[in-house]
């Protein structure tokens, strides 16, 4: 017995240590070949099943959006402070009431109904969540309206939304001077968030709230039976020149806010949100993930690079939201000793450079940086959910199942897509190169397109791309994928260029630039700054003949009519305008030639705020751009 014993244990003794090789080698080579697998494994079966459970909301005509999420969240946490803005703190309970309030108002002062349009004008405040809350609770759909952009295009975003009722915040009416007159022809009634208003045509909310009943209205006026149904419009440049009104159905919506659970946050986090609320990333994601996790919010009026860590410190911020801009004027403070004391863990945005991101980190710290890459009204969504420096996400061969992107060839010359004999494009066959992303229209991928014109819709497509019959979204952006299946962002196309945060619509920026006297034709595209994020605008423009070009004239015009972030930096003055084969303006050799005045024969000017002018580019103002030591 004794034998047989030790021979059995033996025999388990090697079976146990041949399993536990096997084991041993199985890992190495998963973590060799394969270094990603779980993390992608585990991070894609948690987007699964959220996607399971927005399809269950299809199945069941039963969806609990963002709002009822809200709702819920006011009811199992009411005393948990939602929002902290300027020092002041604002429970869930708070939010809940006082959009009750203001909801009442809408139905019983403002006389709106479910499913009307209203657009929205206000700053980064608490109220501006009150008022979006309080329209939803109505059943009416919310255009939030870019605090920047000027009097002819924010008339235009009225037309594009059908919106005929404004609610302006109490810091902005003023701006509206000018345009006030033409809102109230068309038939626009404007209301503030102020108890008196000097114009008796802009009516007041404020005084009527104290009033109002703070109890839920029916819920019937703000349930929905399908994810499709629009409840925001949310403005975005692109080709066509004015803005254009994304459409945001709830299903976007719900997507965007488990973007911060999708990472790992959780309800005991406190997320900074320093980006404007009119954008998708600040209110879909900010937000929409904060109301997600249960968790908490510090809402800044706008950025500010001095106060950023003090804030963090002070309300022990764990989250943050950026742009790649924002995390650059970071490291481009003075250094302190208190560089590394905060709780910062986790960063979610987009456009963050490989340099900024490195010093980023070996500045303040390990704080994981989670890239997002995707448009508003964009299809297909890309989560560097590694970290990988660089990166703006990650695919994979489970990922590709699911959602159908390609990187097609593109002929930067010719600005266009390559394509075939028969009129198909190019797929490129190594990894690694760059190419235009395209991301297939599915029932997986809808692409829910722009309010007002189907125009503007089909022109985002791009239909038989590699078959007759298929249609794909047009992202305009060049991007590339390593072996590994990890996304870098290289350039955008088209006719769009990135500054300060913000799409500028070269288009737009031409029919606005063609209205002064002295200018016969101009082409704009995007430069590239050294050191800054995106690409500053420039134009190349033809002076009449007989005409001079005038500086302070133009510097006037631009300052009027063209927010900051699409105001060309430079001036190119031409001879002639090359067009190419396809008889379209060329911008590659443009944009590749730059604005450095020695190598470039023609005249060159730069926007200066000081003179108000555009005075002409020298070699020293063009050393101090380049030094970073001229503000732009």
């Amino acid at each position: 017995m004794t034998i047989l014993t030790l021979a059995d244990m033996a025999l388990t003794v090697g079976w146990l240590s041949a399993l536990t090789a096997g084991m041993i080698s199985v890992y190495l080579l998963m973590k060799h070949c394969f270094p990603y697998f779980w993390k992608d494994l585990v991070f894609l079966l948690k987007v699964i099943r959220y996607g399971l459970k927005l399809e269950l909301f299809k199945l069941t005509s039963n969806v609990c959006t963002v709002l009822d999420r809200f709702i819920q969240q006011a009811q199992r946490i009411p005393n948990k402070p939602f929002v902290i803005c300027d020092g002041s703190v604002h429970t869930y309970s708070d939010v809940e009431r006082r959009s009750n309030r203001l909801a009442a108002v809408f139905l019983e002062s403002v006389n709106l109904r479910k499913g009307e349009c209203v657009a929205l004008l206000m700053s980064n405040e608490p109220d501006f969540l009150c008022v979006w809350f309080g329209l939803a609770k109505i059943g009416c759909s919310v255009a939030f309206l870019n605090t920047s952009i000027k009097s002819k295009s924010l008339l235009h975003c009225f037309s594009c939304c059908g919106a005929k009722t404004l609610i302006v915040g109490a810091d902005l009416v003023e701006s509206l001077d000018i345009i006030l007159p033409t809102l109230l022809e068309n038939n626009i009634q404007v209301w503030t968030m102020k108890s008196q208003s000097e114009n008796v045509q802009v009516h007041t909310l404020l005084d009527k709230i104290d009033a109002a009943c703070d109890q839920p209205v029916p819920p019937a006026l703000h349930a929905t039976t399908s994810l499709k149904s629009p409840t925001l419009y949310i403005f975005t440049s692109g080709t066509t020149g004015l803005p254009k009104a994304a459409v945001i159905t709830h299903l976007q919506s719900l997507k965007a806010a488990a973007g911060f659970w999708a990472f790992g946050a959780n309800e005991d986090d406190v997320v900074y949100i320093p980006l404007p609320l009119y954008h998708s990333a600040a209110s879909l994601i900010g937000i929409g993930g904060t109301i997600q996790l249960g968790a908490t919010c510090v809402l800044k009026k706008k950025f500010s690079a001095s106060q950023f860590w003090d804030d963090c410190r002070k309300h022990d911020v764990t989250v943050f939201q950026y742009i790649g801009e924002l995390c650059r004027y970071l490291c481009n403070q003075p250094k302190t000793k208190r560089d590394k004391v905060h709780k910062v863990r986790m960063g979610v945005g987009n456009g963050l450079r490989q340099d900024v991101w490195q010093k980023f980190q070996s500045r303040f710290g390990n704080i994981k940086m989670y890239e997002v890459y995707g448009s508003t009204e964009g299809n297909l969504c890309f989560m560097n959910h590694i970290g990988k420096i660089g990166s703006v996400g990650r695919s994979n061969f489970l990922y590709k199942l699911l959602f159908k992107y390609e990187l097609v060839k593109y002929n930067m010359e010719n600005d266009e897509p390559v394509k075939d004999q028969y009129g198909f494009c190019h797929l490129f066959s190594f990894a690694g190169e760059t190419g235009l992303l395209l991301s297939k229209v599915s029932t997986i991928s809808p692409f829910f397109g722009y309010a007002g014109s189907k125009q503007l819709t089909e022109k985002k497509l791009m239909r038989n791309v590699f078959s007759e019959g298929d249609a794909y979204f047009n992202t305009g952006d060049l991007m590339a994928e390593d072996p590994e299946g990890f996304i870098y962002f290289k350039d955008r196309v088209g006719d769009t260029f990135r500054w300060k945060g913000e799409n500028a619509a070269t288009t737009e920026v031409m029919e606005t630039l063609g209205l002064v006297d002295f200018i016969q034709e101009v082409n704009v595209y995007g430069v590239e700054i050294p050191g800054h994020e995106g690409r500053a605008g420039m134009a190349a423009i033809i002076v009449r003949p007989g005409l001079k070009f005038d500086g302070k004239k133009l510097f006037e015009h631009v300052m009027r009519d063209l927010p900051p972030y699409a105001r060309p930096l430079f001036i190119r003055l031409q001879e002639v305008m090359k067009m190419t084969s396809t008889f379209k303006q060329q911008k590659f050799q443009l944009v590749q030639s730059g604005f450095n005045p020695s190598t470039i024969t023609a005249p060159l000017y730069v926007l200066d705020y000081q003179q108000n002018g555009y005075i002409p580019l020298t070699d020293i103002i063009y050393q101090s751009i380049l030094a970073g030591e001229r503000k732009l």
